[in-house]
Order: C-alpha cells, then sequence, then structure tokens
C-alpha cells in the first residue's frame, strides 16, 4: 500500500473526474432547468458570479461570532465579506445604520424567523401569522387536526413551542381579513403579530397591522421572504417604517444564493443584542460564509437601476399571466395579483392542484399545488400557486408569459379528460400520464419554448445534455 505521500493528490481533480455520477446528476438538473418553465414562486435563477461565491474558498473557514469578535483565529479577510453584506443589505432598503442593524448569518428564512422569536419571546409566547391555508408560511405559527389521533398537532416548531392563534383572509374576497384579526388580537393578545406570507397575491396594509399591535403591546414582525426583491426596487410598501423586526431569504425575488438576514431596529428594547444571540450561538453553529459572499455580491446588483427594472418586470409579468388565464376563464384568487405570483384557483374547473401539479410537470411546467381561499385542507388543495421572478430572470416578458397561459390552458383541458378515465384517485391519474400523446405533444412545444431563452449561472453550450428533449432515459 502506497504511503500518504505516495497517494495520488485529489484536492485539485475536477468534479466530472472525481466523482462521474455526481456530476452526471448535476448535468442532468442543468438539462432540466434550462428545458423547462420554472413557475415556482420561490425559486430564481441566480447569477455566475454568486455561483463563483458558493464555491469559493470562503467554503472552508469557520467564523462563529460575530465580525472582530470571533471564536477563531484567521478571519481578518473574512470579516470584511460579512461587514460589507451588512452594509450593502442596509443600503439596499434605504435604512440607516444608526437606527437599524442587520444579521447576514441565518442559514435561511426558517432559521431566521426562529432565532427572532428565540430572542425576542419566551417560551409559550403567544404569535398570530397568516393561516397556511390563507397563504401562510409554516414558521409562522400553524396547526392541524388529526381525525385519526383525535387530537390537534402543531406542525412547525413555531407551534410546538409557541401558542400560535392564525388569521385569515376572507374567504370570498381572498384579502387578508384585518377586521377579524383585530378582534381576534383584542381577545387573544399576542406578544407579536407576524406580517408576511408564502402565497398571498396582494401588497400588506402595515398601516393596519402597526393598530392592531400598539392597541394589544405586540412586536410588528415582517417576514418578506416572497417580496423582498420587490420592495428593495421601491416596487411594493416598505415595511421597515412601521414593523419592528424584518426578516427575509435571499433567494426568491431578491434572486441570490439560498440564505437569510434579520433587520432589527436600534433602540433602547437591546434587539440586536438578543437577536445577535440567538442566531449564535443559541440556534446556530458557525456561519456559511460563501453564502454570505453571496448574498454580499448579489446585492451590489440590487442596489442598480437594472434590478428596479427587473423587478417591474416581475410584476408585469405576473399580471399579464393572471389577465390571460382569466380571459380564458379562469378563476384568480382575490381577482388577480399586484405582487410577483398569481394562485389559480381550479376548483370551478373540478380539479385539484394536486393534479395539476402532476400533469404541468410531465409537461416539463414547474409549479406547486396550494391553498385557495375556501379550502379547507393543505393536503388536497383547490389551486395552484405560479410566480414570475424566475422566467423574467431568463428575460421574458408579457407577451411570452401570455404564451405560457396558454401552455397552462392546454394542461389543464388535457387533466380534464384525463381525470374522465381516470376517476378521483390521484395514483390513478399519474399513472395515465407516462406515454400520453398529448402530454407528450405539449412537453415538446414547452422544451422548445424554454430552450429558447438565455440561462443564468451557466452556458447551455457547456453543458453535457445539450438536447431540448432532455437527458437520454439511461442517463
Amino acid at each position: 500500500m502506497a504511503t500518504f505521500k505516495e497517494q495520488e493528490f485529489r484536492g485539485l481533480v475536477p468534479l466530472k473526474d472525481h466523482d462521474p455520477e455526481l456530476f452526471d446528476l448535476i448535468e442532468q438538473e442543468k438539462s432540466r432547468q434550462w428545458r423547462s418553465l420554472e413557475l415556482i414562486a420561490s425559486e430564481n435563477f441566480t447569477s455566475r458570479a454568486v455561483i463563483e461565491c458558493l464555491g469559493s474558498a470562503l467554503t472552508n473557514k469557520y467564523a462563529e461570532g460575530l465580525p472582530h469578535a470571533r471564536y477563531y483565529g484567521g478571519n481578518e479577510v473574512v470579516d470584511q465579506i460579512e461587514e460589507l453584506c451588512q452594509k450593502r443589505a442596509l443600503q439596499a432598503y434605504g435604512l440607516d445604520p444608526e437606527k437599524w442593524g442587520v444579521n447576514v448569518q441565518p442559514y435561511s428564512g426558517s432559521p431566521a424567523n426562529f432565532a427572532v422569536y428565540t430572542g425576542l419571546l419566551k417560551p409559550h409566547d403567544r404569535i398570530m401569522g397568516l393561516d397556511l391555508p390563507s397563504g401562510g408560511h409554516l414558521t409562522h405559527g400553524f396547526y392541524t387536526y388529526s381525525k385519526k389521533e383525535n387530537t390537534r398537532k402543531a406542525v412547525s416548531a413555531t407551534s410546538v413551542y409557541f401558542e400560535s392563534l392564525p388569521y385569515r383572509v376572507h374567504p370570498e374576497t381572498g384579502y387578508i381579513d384585518y377586521d377579524q384579526l383585530e378582534r381576534d388580537a383584542s381577545l387573544f393578545k399576542p406578544a407579536m403579530i407576524v406580517a408576511g406570507f408564502s402565497a398571498y397575491p396582494r401588497d400588506l396594509d402595515y398601516e393596519r397591522f402597526r393598530q392592531i399591535c400598539d392597541a394589544n403591546g405586540a412586536l410588528l414582525m415582517m417576514d418578506m421572504a416572497h417580496i423582498s426583491g420587490l420592495i428593495a426596487a421601491g416596487e411594493l410598501k416598505s415595511p421597515f417604517d412601521l414593523c419592528d423586526v424584518v426578516t427575509t431569504t435571499t433567494h426568491k425575488s431578491l434572486r441570490g444564493p439560498r440564505a437569510g438576514m434579520i433587520f432589527f431596529r436600534k433602540d433602547e428594547r437591546g434587539f440586536e443584542g438578543k437577536i445577535n444571540q440567538a442566531v449564535f450561538p443559541a440556534l446556530q453553529g458557525g456561519p456559511h460564509e460563501h453564502q454570505i459572499a453571496g448574498v454580499a455580491t448579489q446585492l451590489k446588483e440590487v442596489l442598480t437601476p437594472e434590478f428596479k427594472v427587473y423587478a417591474q418586470q416581475v410584476k408585469k409579468n405576473a399580471q399579464a399571466l393572471a389577465n390571460k388565464l382569466t380571459s380564458l376563464g379562469y378563476s384568480m384568487a382575490s381577482g388577480g395579483t399586484e405582487n410577483h405570483l398569481v394562485l389559480w384557483d381550479l376548483k370551478p374547473q373540478g380539479l385539484t392542484g394536486s393534479k395539476f401539479e402532476k400533469i404541468c410537470d410531465a409537461a416539463c411546467i414547474t409549479l406547486n399545488k396550494n391553498c385557495v381561499p375556501g379550502d379547507r385542507s393543505a393536503v388536497t388543495p383547490g389551486g395552484v400557486r405560479i410566480g414570475a421572478p424566475a422566467l423574467t430572470t431568463r428575460k421574458m416578458v408579457e407577451a411570452d408569459f401570455e404564451q405560457i397561459a396558454m401552455f397552462l390552458d392546454e394542461c389543464a383541458k388535457i387533466a380534464l379528460k384525463l381525470q374522465e378515465k381516470s376517476g378521483p384517485k390521484l395514483k390513478d391519474f399519474v399513472a395515465l400520464l407516462d406515454g400520453n400523446e398529448e402530454v407528450a405533444a405539449l412537453k415538446k412545444k414547452v422544451n422548445d419554448f424554454a430552450t429558447s431563452f438565455p440561462m443564468p449561472g451557466f452556458d447551455p453550450k457547456e453543458m453535457k445534455y445539450q438536447d431540448p428533449s432532455g437527458p437520454p432515459s439511461s442517463a
């Protein structure tokens, strides 16, 4: 056996030689992204610059603690990177560094939210957030009822460690029912109200949230993960005028890497120390400085006029999609959209969101099943959520989104035909997708359409699989 010194040095071997199996899977994923229509509202395509940060030597460095107060040595460069990210984060939202601070270490949005709860609340304090079936997020507190166990079940850790009471959208309008929120808050007396959402097609009334919080002694936190890019560009109202704490992811409409940030007011309440302490050492270990560098370089882009034009186009594209689907006879929750996403109610067509998601997948259109107003269960939702950020990044405009609406219309019509044969069960419906000629023909049209647009982050000409129809089945 060769000694350690005699063994081959593999530290510079590229992935395609080091692990051909994994390299091939990554190339398959590149091909899927290039030839598909990515309509998941929480996804986007980041830039090559961000990807270079994510694959940089920064991944090697432990940096527990904050800049200039680390638990390890060798952080003189990392400190500069993290401070640069903090500076750009405050600039992106027009914040005075004397009045606002930011922690850029959360690994993503869910850890960011839980760090705020950990730092500012006591166990079993009361929280109110938008109900999951109304478009809220799991981390805003969600319970469900288990008929099998005949008991209430806390789905998220937020509801395990804190007492949560949801507020909802009005079942007829699809808008947040602020009047009901006000009545419930006056009885429940929450310690914190969480604004924000994962599937709500409208802007928020921060003034009304603030009034309700002040009337009940509650903190106001905004989770702007979905719309942070639109807020930075001034295309939606800013939460910073009225909220105490603002959290966000960085990979949705902000178009950066997958990470999170927490913004907090600097005042006599001492949020800065409490939140920083909650992030580390309470909940996380060493920050991922390669992610933080990726956030920093994306925030540089966010500060440009070009990003504002992008954010404007995201809204235009979402509205074009909603208007076209409406003109085709379909129903949009709340009657349309004023942000980056559309909620399509499929109940009038007799389709479930689950079936529609599956047929879209088969045609290389990626979206997700989602609750719409009137739904009682997130397991069998009556609609789908469709987002514009990713395909806007690929330079698609209103006319392109109108064409996408036509593809979706075709999916719905094929789905109804298949459902007549399959009956109500999802597994029977899915079984009919494989080999269906209409689905295959639609998939080819989608592939040809998608591959005619540029691809951020990597050059399709350099991919292993460059056929618009995808890798061979044996890949």
